[in-house]
């Protein structure tokens, strides 16, 4: 992702994206440039991360979604991981963790 620019002593947002991404999925380069252009719009900046559904399933710990500021449940599924998207749904939900799902 190119930097955007940011107000200086703003933390940019971190944002988590839910998915399995794959560079060929027209959806999937939308939602890159969507949040960069967020970012460019704030001002703020917005970085976000692609996580894969299958390394937040049970039995993996969910808490490493905490860093984010908000997760995005990306298009284009089928998931691999049903249950790990399900897990960042419901993770976001018990700690009022802001949610997109699209």
């Amino acid at each position: 992702m190119a930097p955007a620019a940011r107000i200086v002593g703003v933390k940019p947002v971190q944002i988590g994206i839910i998915g399995d991404y794959d560079p060929e999925y027209a959806m999937h380069r939308a939602t890159n440039a969507a949040l960069e252009a967020a970012g460019r719009g704030l001002d703020a900046g917005v970085d976000y991360e692609w996580v894969t559904t299958d390394s937040i399933a049970p039995p993996d710990d969910p808490r490493r979604l905490t860093r984010f500021d908000g997760l995005w449940a990306a298009p284009g599924g089928p998931y691999r991981s049903l249950d790990g998207a399900l897990t960042s749904i419901r993770f976001a939900r018990e700690r009022d963790i802001p949610f997109v799902g699209t």
